[in-house]
């Protein structure tokens, strides 16, 4: 692997991507939104409600069969605490949020990957990338890479971001810091980059083929309905996002990427890139 080319691949793409409003601003609202807007509100709607608020209480009914339904270690955790509200806080931010946070490495990783080609192709230098003293091999970890160390960046610090909101907005009801527990750690560490690497394997797939940067991202949403699914699932009692639950899914993703990854490694050929300039 010739890595010296591959760094300068790399770093002319964050170069481009840094003045990319279509890249740079799903990059920064995604987060904002999902780990931020979001929980934050969530908790301090929680952490205002009395304990006898009649809505507090048809919600905390309404998940009745999600209580009765849950692993035992997740139980555990629910029963240490004293009121609904508090359980209904914890339910929902540690768990049911679960899910919805690696929607944000997929997409993060889908949106910069979508341009890795797409956008050598509306910027006229597909034709220049194409020529450089690189293997097909080499030329397709230098486009692989960027977007998934900025999906895995995004991803860790996004968690860490929604750790301090969680914590803050629901200090008056839990009066400590309760979050991240392991879920969440191995979510960050082991399940995102897995995830990430799910959305960028499929999207370069795309991109190289897409004709504009607009279609490839539209088919980049596509990549986020087995998590949707997963969501649903969770809400409906089928699954729990617990420990055991979480490095499964992490295995899993994992394996899928090998697939892709080798898959991808062995399909991509430059001379297919310069027939469709």
């Amino acid at each position: 692997m010739n890595w010296r080319a591959i760094r300068a691949i790399v770093t002319k793409d964050w170069k481009v991507i840094r003045q990319s409003r279509s890249v740079i601003l799903p990059m920064i609202l995604l987060p904002v939104i999902i780990l931020v807007l979001l929980p934050g509100g969530m908790g301090l709607l929680l952490s205002n409600l009395p304990s006898d608020n009649p809505d507090l209480t048809n919600m905390t009914s309404d998940m009745q069969m999600f209580f009765d339904n849950m692993p035992p270690s997740i139980a555990a955790v629910l029963d240490g605490l004293t009121t609904e509200a508090q359980k209904t806080a914890v339910l929902f931010l540690v768990y049911i949020f679960a899910p919805l946070y690696l929607i944000l490495p997929i997409m993060v990783a889908s949106v910069v990957a979508a341009d890795s080609f797409v956008g050598e192709k509306e910027r006229k230098t597909l034709e220049a990338l194409i020529y450089t003293p690189t293997s097909d091999r080499e030329l397709y970890v230098a486009k692989m890479l960027l977007p998934w160390i900025l999906a895995v960046a995004v991803s860790v610090i996004g968690a860490s971001l929604y750790a301090i909101v969680v914590n803050v907005s629901l200090w008056p009801m839990m009066e400590r810091v309760f979050f991240p527990n392991m879920t969440w750690v191995l979510l960050a560490l082991w399940v995102s980059p897995a995830a990430a690497g799910l959305g960028l394997g499929a999207i370069v797939l795309v991109s190289s083929r897409a004709s504009t940067f607009m279609e490839a991202q539209q088919t980049a949403g596509l990549v986020v309905i087995p998590i949707v699914v997963l969501m649903i699932s969770q809400m409906a009692g089928i699954v729990y996002f617990g420990v055991e639950m979480v490095l499964v899914l992490g295995l899993i993703l994992w394996l899928i990427d090998a697939v892709i990854l080798w898959y991808g490694a062995r399909r991509f050929q430059r001379g297919e890139l310069m027939a469709r300039l």
